[in-house]
């Protein structure tokens, strides 16, 4: 018969229960096993031989180690117990109370199971033994035969201990003992991962980590392993005599980490080598040495700290080269290279951040030369920036400057080069701009405005230009950057409201007035399209209604949503068009997901004018068992006004859009959703007179049995007014082939169908399985800029789960 009892907290002290015990009381004595679990640590002290903090960084410093300083853990002798046990016996002469037979403990959400469990009050000490099993609340499962502690918890043995945890991690010893309430001592110690459920009992992992001796001793926070070895297929590959690393409650230690190596044809050969030096808990410094065989020593330093309201680095990488040569042609034919950048993020309150992430470097094709490492969050752009965020509100403010990759070239024709001004391909540089700064502001007004909603959009923007960049585009000069300061503030006040009458029509009708300041003063005086007044307002008022009517036809498995759109907006024409700069509004994109803008252009810089009508029919077919297809087909028309399209600006932007003409051309997408794996996505525009295809999008993914893959194709007819003069045509393709159950093939291609050139190709071959992945591949790049036909590169990666990973790279381009 199965006892049970539910013990909660001890009234008396141990003095006054061992009285009552001499006088031979049974349920005292059943008290006095609670009481000594409690403040013996029955289970504390089980709980914390398994406790194992899975966190990946410790993990990393040390598969055992958290298993080792959990012995610390002290139990709470304020926590109820639950006990269950066939029987509770109390043997006077050996003074030894045991609980016999499916013995089970509760205590503070953990579980405890054992054949036996004794407490010896003679000799103070706690032994479970028989099919031990411990579970924690995150789900670590410990399993040993037998396990003898003091009642102190200073002292204590086990034998054939497991410990699994759910991240499949696993820990094995012949034995664990514990002296001197500080120095744990495991014999013959192993870590390894275990398998998924899936995978067949019997299945070995391919690696694990043997050790004959783990010492942790925690006055020293340090954990020393003896004899220890890498195994492969039971194999040692690497051995290890002697090795030390910090314990649980060390976050970070001074030491070398992994290495990675390197070789290229500009470079040679070389090692990476990393050395943290852990300073403090709360800020450290991460050195990195690479010897190349051809270039000399590549130091790198990153400092490292967390403060009480946020985190930032400050981060360098230097070379002297010994044969710059290797580079020539390029930005990177010197002798000094080099890169230095910080970045951080700060918590101002709730709702309000701000950081920054800036570098400069030596010259344009460092990064890409020595990318087989990183520098830090080094890129090509850096900012200041300053965001805030509620419910109805977004504000954000950002300082940049862009530092670009691309060489200097010349121009092919050289009649794409402007008169008095730098030719296209120099100066590339100067003719980047300062952004200080561009604020964004919007807010929606929480209370119903005339039954609608209010927002409001506001936009900052002010930058400097060191070189006009200009381009002559059949014998006519455009400008996608005016040398000069440009200041320009834009507000915009818009209102909304939908109405269903009882067909269920719905009806939107619509407001919106924006206003813009110019602020010129700078500007180059050879731009001679530019106004010459230092300040220039502009206004743009519109209103303008929206119809809907969809109808529903339901069917057996789904049903159809046909709707109608249509929208009208009537507002004036755009004013002083080719006379003011446009630094946001170049990028002209008209699609499907564009037909219903008010506002179709991609900025501030214009606004557009006249009145348009925009015509559209959308039609969706969904399936209860969750496929759809959807599709739309619409266009655009200018009723009246000028045509903002039509108009080109210092830049012709609009030119070529779709949109230039009085009946804009046919824009349709169609999307296709299986719901099993399958998705087919296109978008296409054509000729409003000829149906001629004038862009086209069409993307595709799916899984298929043991294959993944995805395909894109993409065409954009030629742009004469930009200097665009050939279409362009691309189709991009990646693949995924899983082999048996751990291997894969994969592989990725782009291909320039009008030139018939391959532009980029990628193909390699991985291995996965629970503990341990390995993948190779070769990739081909003909993109860059670089003085390289083609850009090779070689690529290994050894990854072992919990311990880390390396990384060998090679290519032409280093």
């Amino acid at each position: 018969m199965s006892m049970r009892f539910v013990f909660p907290q001890p009234a008396k002290d141990a003095r006054s229960q061992q009285a009552a015990d001499a006088e031979g009381v049974l349920r005292p004595a059943s008290s006095w096993l609670l009481r000594t679990t409690c403040l013996a640590g029955l289970a504390g002290i089980l709980i914390g031989i398994s406790a194992i903090h899975a966190s990946p960084a410790l993990a990393q410093q040390d598969p055992a180690s958290s298993l080792l300083g959990a012995l610390q853990k002290p139990a709470d002798s304020n926590t109820p117990l639950l006990l269950e046990a066939t029987e509770l016996r109390y043997d006077f002469d050996r003074d030894v109370i045991s609980a016999v037979g499916d013995v089970q403990i509760y205590y503070d959400n953990y579980a405890v199971e054992a054949d036996r469990v004794d407490y010896d009050r003679r000799n103070s000490t706690l032994k479970a033994s028989g099919n031990v099993r411990l579970t924690e609340p995150d789900g670590n499962v410990l399993t040993t035969q037998s396990i003898t502690l003091s009642d102190n918890l200073r002292d204590g043995f086990a034998e054939a201990l497991q410990l699994d945890t759910p991240q499949r991690t696993r820990f094995i010893a012949d034995t664990a003992k514990r002296e001197a309430g500080n120095k744990t001592t495991f014999e013959n110690g192993l870590y390894t991962v275990y398998t998924r459920p899936t995978t067949p009992p019997n299945k070995p992992p391919l690696w694990r980590v043997r050790a004959a001796k783990i010492v942790h001793d925690q006055q020293e926070r340090t954990i020393y392993y003896e004899d220890a070895s890498l195994e492969f297929f039971g194999k040692p590959i690497i051995y290890l005599p002697y090795l030390s690393m910090p314990d649980p409650t060390v976050r970070n230690k001074s030491g070398f980490l992994i290495p990675s190596a390197v070789v290229g044809s500009r470079v040679g050969a070389g090692l990476t080598i990393p050395y943290e030096v852990a300073l403090d808990p709360t800020y450290d410094l991460l050195l990195q040495a690479t010897p190349l065989t051809k270039q000399g020593v590549l130091g790198q330093a990153e400092w490292r700290q967390r403060l009480d309201t946020g985190s930032y680095s400050i981060f360098g990488g230097a070379i002297l080269q010994a044969q710059p040569g290797e580079f020539a042609g390029s930005s990177g034919d010197r002798r000094f290279r080099g890169v230095i950048g910080s970045e951080g993020k700060f918590d101002i309150n709730e709702r309000w951040n701000w950081g920054w992430d800036v570098s400069y470097r030596s010259d344009r094709a460092f990064l890409k030369d020595y990318s087989f490492t990183e520098f830090g969050s080094a890129n090509d752009i850096s900012r200041i920036f300053l965001e805030g965020n509620t419910e109805q509100n977004r504000f954000e403010a950002n300082a940049y400057a862009f530092r670009i990759s691309q060489e200097d070239y010349v121009t092919s024709p050289p009649s794409l080069n402007a008169a008095g001004f730098a030719p296209v391909g120099s100066q590339l540089q100067d003719k980047q701009p300062y952004v200080h700064p561009v604020v964004d502001y919007s807010y929606i007004y929480g209370e119903p405005i005339a039954g609608g909603e209010l927002s409001f959009v506001g936009n900052l923007t002010s930058l400097t230009r060191d070189t006009t960049d200009a381009i002559n585009v059949n014998t006519v000069d455009r400008f996608r950057g005016v040398e000069g300061t440009f200041t320009r503030t834009t507000l915009e006040a818009s209102w909304r409201r939908s109405l269903i009458d009882p067909l269920g029509q719905v009806f939107t009708p619509f407001a919106y007035v924006k206003g813009d300041l110019f602020f010129l003063a700078s500007a180059d005086q050879n731009v001679t399209a530019l106004t010459g007044d230092a300040v220039v307002a502009n206004g743009m008022p519109a209103v303008g209604l929206e119809y809907r009517y969809p109808i529903i036809a339901t069917f057996e498995g789904g049903n159809h949503v046909f709707e109608p759109v249509a929208q009208i907006i009537v507002r004036p024409d755009e004013q002083r068009i080719g006379q003011l700069p446009n630094e946001d509004a170049q990028s002209i994109v008209f699609d499907s997901t564009t037909l219903f803008e008010w506002d179709k252009f991609s900025g501030f810089d214009r606004s557009e004018g006249g009145t348009r009508a925009n015509l559209g029919v959308k039609y969706k077919v969904q399936l209860e068992e969750g496929s759809y297809v959807s599709a739309l087909f619409g266009r655009s028309y200018q009723l009246a006004g000028l045509n903002s399209y039509i108009k080109p600006d210092i830049l012709d932007a609009t030119g070529d859009s779709g949109l230039d003409s009085t009946q804009s051309d046919y824009v349709s997408s169609v999307y296709f959703d299986t719901s099993h794996g399958f998705r087919l996505g296109a978008q296409a525009r054509f000729d409003g007179s000829d149906l001629g295809v004038r862009r086209a999008q069409v993307q595709a993914s799916g899984i298929y049995g043991p294959v993944v893959g995805t395909l894109a194709y993409a065409f954009l007819d030629s742009q004469p007014d930009l200097g665009i003069e050939d279409s362009r045509e691309e189709i991009l393709g990646s693949s995924s082939l899983r082999l048996e159950e751990n291997w894969r093939l994969f592989g990725a291609l782009r291909y320039d169908l009008v030139n018939d050139n391959v532009v980029q190709d990628t193909v390699g071959v991985g291995y996965d399985d629970e503990g341990f992945s390995i993948s190779f591949s070769y990739s081909e790049d003909r993109s860059r800029n670089n003085g390289e036909p083609v850009d090779r590169l070689f690529f290994l990666r050894v990854g072992f789960r919990t311990l880390g990973d390396t990384q060998v790279s090679s290519g032409v381009g280093q």
